[in-house]
């Protein structure tokens, strides 16, 4: 009896397969790199628009630029600390006003934040229940987030008019809450017309914001506790407002940050020259560059605001971050 002793057959290697994995590795690498190539167009930008001139700012707050060195502005003599020694001099005129413009800021800030947050979670939480009419006005919250920074402020100054304007036409001639026609672009009116415009263009951010993270929310916690005996009160303090703890921190920080670094909204209201009341931090140095033309010392106080800044985000988000590790670690 006789065996065939079946043999593998030999398999022919083609001359492409020996550089097979090498051209896996090009792929794999092609691939990973591809979204650094597409965000490199953003990262370029970013530099020529933000990080090279916040670069030249800092240099130029080390000189003593003023009109003279306008036209070659690397040609002014070197003051090395000079600027910022002006600025943060409280006895001195300079640093007075700047002090005093950076309180106004600040209380000018947190009272439009808070208001904002408080206007824009109210309205977002009563925005939840369906009723008739509930997307017209959810249209009609975000209309004045979405009007250009300068045509909505031209009209609040048009309202704030002292003889034909209609704030003053309620206020005055129909409600008579007041005994004369106020000022309100002068004096110390002009901080509350400020603040009016600042919450009125404002809080349908904090509403939008609000609104989508209340979309997180299962409904079924509201039912279940209501099946507990809660009311609505406690529904907002138990659930909705723990909820949206990671929203609101992003939002007050953004909201923060806008606030304090606005500047249309007082140029536009004011003009070049904002009343002492209405002195944002914004307009002062704006003023101190391009109305006395001292380029250096107006370089100094952009460099301690961005600091200032700095130091107050890094706070806020160390404080915010410990806060959301303290349950986990419970």
């Amino acid at each position: 009896m006789t065996t065939t002793a079946f043999k593998e057959p030999v398999r022919q290697t083609s001359p492409d397969a020996a550089p097979r994995e090498p051209r896996r590795r090009t792929g794999r690498l092609r691939r990973a790199s591809l979204p650094y190539l597409l965000l490199l167009p953003a990262l370029l930008l970013e530099l020529l628009v933000h990080l090279v001139p916040m670069v030249i700012g800092i240099v130029m707050s080390f000189k003593e630029l003023t009109q003279f060195y306008i036209r070659d502005w690397s040609s002014a003599p070197w003051s090395g600390l000079g600027n910022y020694k002006v600025s943060v001099n409280f006895d001195a005129p300079v640093g007075e006003a700047l002090l005093h413009s950076f309180f106004v800021t600040v209380g000018f800030t947190l009272l439009s934040v808070g208001l904002c947050w408080l206007i824009g979670t109210a309205a977002a939480i009563c925005m939840q229940d369906t009723f008739r009419g509930r997307g017209l006005l959810r249209a009609l919250f975000l209309v004045p987030y979405a009007l250009p920074v300068y045509a909505a402020v031209i009209t609040w100054v048009f309202m704030f008019q002292h003889d034909n304007g209609l704030v003053n036409h309620v206020l005055h001639d129909q409600l008579h809450l007041t005994g004369k026609p106020s000022f309100w672009l002068i004096g110390d009116n002009s901080f509350y017309a400020l603040l009016t415009v600042s919450v009125w263009k404002g809080w349908p951010f904090a509403f939008l914001i609000v609104m989508a993270g209340l979309q997180n929310i299962p409904r079924e916690l509201y039912e279940a506790a209501a099946l507990d005996g809660a009311g609505m009160w406690q529904q907002i303090r138990r659930i909705t407002l723990p909820s949206l703890r990671p929203v609101n921190q992003v939002l007050v920080l953004v909201l923060f940050l806008w606030t304090f670094n606005d500047f249309n909204t007082p140029y536009v209201l004011f003009g070049r020259s904002a009343p002492e009341a209405a002195d944002l931090i914004s307009v002062h140095i704006y003023q101190a560059s391009f109305v006395t033309w001292n380029f250096g010392t107006g370089s100094a106080m952009s460099v301690l605001l961005l600091l200032f800044l700095l130091v107050v985000t890094g706070g806020y988000l160390l404080f915010t971050s410990r806060g959301r590790r303290a349950p986990a670690d419970v």
